[in-house]
C-alpha cells in the first residue's frame, strides 16, 4: 500500500509542477497585462482552484478518505498572493468536497483546503510582497508548510482512519511538491526581472533614466510611419563646460538628471523624449501641426528649466543656468534624420543669437507662402 501512495503522490507532484510552468509561460508570454493588472489575484486564485480541483478529481481513496495533495498548491497560492486569491482558490475544491460525499468530507474541507489557505496567509510576507514578480522566501514558506504539516498529521491521526506511515508520506510529498513550486516561481521570476533590466538598459540612458537615442528613433519613426503631426525639438544647456569646470562633472552629471526630471514631468500623454547625448536632450511634440504650438510648448519646458533652482546656478553667465531649443514641424514623407537636422540647425541658430530661447524652423510650405508673397509686392 505504501507503494501505491508514493507513486500516487509522485504524479500529483507531477501534474502540479507541469501546471504551474504552463500557468507562469502563459503569463509570461500570452497574457502579460493580467500579471500587472488588479483582477491578477482574482485569477490566480481561480487557477490555483481549478488545479486542486483537477488533483482531487482522480483521488486515492483509503477507507472513505480521499488522499491527494490538494493542499500544496492552496497553500503556496495563500503564501505568495495572501488571503485574498487564497479565499477565491479553496471554493471550487470546497465546492467539489461537498458533492463527492464519504464519511470525511468535513475533515478534508478543514484539514486538506481551509487549513493550508490560513497558514499560507498567516505566513504570507505582506511587507515585502512586491507583484508582480515577487520573489519569495523560500526559508519562510517551508517553516510555514511545516507548521501547517504538524497541524494536520495531528489532526488527521485524532480525527481520520489515516495511520503515521501515511500521514508522513503525504507531508513529505507535499513538502517536496511545495518546494518545487517556490523554486519554479523564483526561477521564472528571476529571469523575468533580468531579461526587463536588460531590455530597458538597450532603450534608456544610464545617466538620467531618459530613453535614449535608439529608443527615440524606434518610436518616432513608427508614429511618422502612422502619419502623425509632430514636431521634433533639439535642447542643449547653455555653458555647460563652464558648469562642469566650476563644480565639476558629478555636479554636472546632477544637472542632467535634473533636466530629464522636469522633462519627463513636462511631458504630455504621447510625447517621446530621450537624451541625444552629452548635454543634448531631443524631444517629439505629439499632435502639434503649427509653429506657433511648437514654440509655446517648447518655451514652456524652457521657461520651467531656467526658473529651476539648480546647485551653482547662480555662478553662470546671467546668474542662472539655461537651454537654448530647436524645433522642427514634420512633413510628409520627410525622413526622420532629415526633420532631425532641421532641428538641429534651429537649435544652432538659438545659440548663436545669444542662448536661452527657441528657435522654430520654418517649414517648405512657409518658406514658399514668404517668397510668393515677396515677388508678388
Amino acid at each position: 500500500m505504501m507503494e501505491a501512495y508514493f507513486f500516487y503522490f509522485l504524479e500529483n507532484m507531477a501534474l502540479i509542477i507541469a501546471m504551474m510552468y504552463l500557468g507562469l509561460k502563459a503569463r509570461e508570454y500570452i497574457l502579460p497585462s493580467i500579471a500587472k493588472s488588479r483582477t491578477a489575484p482574482l485569477v490566480n486564485g481561480l487557477l490555483v482552484g481549478v488545479l486542486a480541483f483537477v488533483i482531487m478529481y482522480n483521488p486515492l481513496l483509503h477507507e472513505g478518505m480521499r488522499v491527494d495533495l490538494r493542499e500544496a498548491p492552496l497553500y503556496f497560492i495563500a503564501f505568495v498572493g495572501g488571503w485574498f486569491p487564497g479565499i477565491v482558490a479553496l471554493i471550487i475544491p470546497a465546492i467539489y468536497r461537498v458533492m463527492m460525499e464519504g464519511p470525511t468530507v468535513l475533515q478534508g474541507i478543514l484539514q486538506g483546503i481551509m487549513l493550508p489557505v490560513l497558514i499560507g496567509s498567516l505566513f504570507h510576507d505582506w511587507k515585502n510582497y512586491r507583484p508582480p514578480y515577487a520573489l519569495i522566501s523560500i526559508k519562510r514558506m517551508m517553516i510555514g508548510f511545516v507548521v501547517f504539516e504538524v497541524i494536520k498529521s495531528v489532526w488527521m491521526a485524532l480525527s481520520t482512519p489515516a495511520t503515521a506511515s501515511m500521514a508522513l508520506i503525504m507531508a513529505l510529498m507535499g513538502t517536496i511538491g511545495v518546494l518545487a513550486m517556490g523554486w519554479i516561481l523564483n526561477d521564472t521570476h528571476r529571469n523575468i526581472i533580468r531579461w526587463k533590466a536588460l531590455e530597458h538598459d538597450s532603450t534608456h540612458d544610464a545617466l538620467t533614466g531618459l530613453p535614449n537615442l535608439r529608443f527615440f528613433h524606434e518610436q518616432v519613426r513608427e508614429l511618422k510611419y502612422r502619419g502623425m503631426p509632430m514636431a521634433v525639438v533639439m535642447m542643449d544647456v547653455d555653458h555647460f563646460k563652464n558648469y562642469n569646470d566650476t563644480h565639476g562633472h558629478p555636479a554636472g552629471d546632477g544637472v542632467l538628471r535634473s533636466i530629464g526630471r522636469l522633462m519627463e514631468e513636462s511631458a504630455r500623454p504621447g510625447d517621446v523624449i530621450a537624451r541625444y547625448g552629452g548635454e543634448e536632450f531631443i524631444l517629439c511634440f505629439m499632435g502639434v501641426s503649427t509653429e506657433q504650438q511648437a514654440f509655446e510648448l517648447a518655451d514652456a519646458l524652457r521657461e520651467r528649466i531656467e526658473s529651476y533652482a539648480f546647485y551653482g546656478a547662480d555662478q553662470q553667465p546671467g546668474g542662472r543656468l539655461t537651454v537654448s531649443i530647436g524645433a522642427a514641424l514634420s512633413e510628409t514623407e520627410q525622413p526622420l534624420d532629415e526633420l532631425i537636422e532641421q532641428a538641429d540647425r534651429a537649435l544652432y541658430h538659438s545659440k548663436k543669437s545669444g542662448r536661452n530661447q527657441v528657435t522654430v524652423a520654418s517649414t517648405k510650405a512657409e518658406i514658399e507662402k514668404k517668397t510668393e508673397y515677396q515677388v508678388n509686392a
